[in-house]
């Protein structure tokens, strides 16, 4: 990209650069939007955690019918709880297995969340350069431009 050229192509590229950087932040908002998403994952997976430890065979329970409504429920065998495997595939585990699959999905999904961050990172420095290239333009068109109005103040001198 050339830094040079008249005034109409500068403030051509300068709008490119701009809509740029604002594709850029629109992709930065939508992976911490997803980052969000992941730790409210995660949260649900420490909640699901304690309840498993707290829990005893006969306590009553709410089960989610979905839609927002549920259901009381006495729980009658905590030998088997069913976890979701992800990929709408669950399995029957014993507590300590139920447990230590639950801890497994957290740290696959911190996984997730550092390659998000990295993302994120690599588009955040990418918008930096981008702004600093817009800087520089910027300072280059308004040199050029004093440098027009003094030469036109010369020519107006000589006469």
């Amino acid at each position: 990209m050339s830094l040079g050229g008249g005034g109409g192509q500068g403030q051509q590229q300068l709008q490119q650069i701009s809509q740029e950087i604002q594709a850029i932040e629109d992709d930065i908002e939508e992976l911490e939007n997803e980052i969000e998403e992941l730790r409210q994952e995660q949260r649900d997976m420490d909640g699901a955690i304690d309840a498993i430890g707290q829990i005893e065979t006969g306590s009553t329970v709410q089960v989610p019918l979905g839609g927002g409504a549920y259901v009381r429920a006495e729980v009658q065998d905590l030998d088997e709880i069913v976890v979701s495997l992800g990929g709408d595939y669950a399995a029957e585990l014993e507590e300590g297995d139920a447990v230590d699959a639950l801890e497994q999905r957290k740290e696959t999904i911190d996984d997730q969340i550092d390659t998000v961050n990295e993302e994120k990172d690599d588009l955040e420095a990418e918008s930096q350069q981008l702004e600093q290239q817009a800087q520089q333009m910027q300072q280059q068109m308004q040199q050029q431009q004093m440098q027009q109005m003094q030469q036109m103040a010369d020519e107006g001198e000589d006469e």
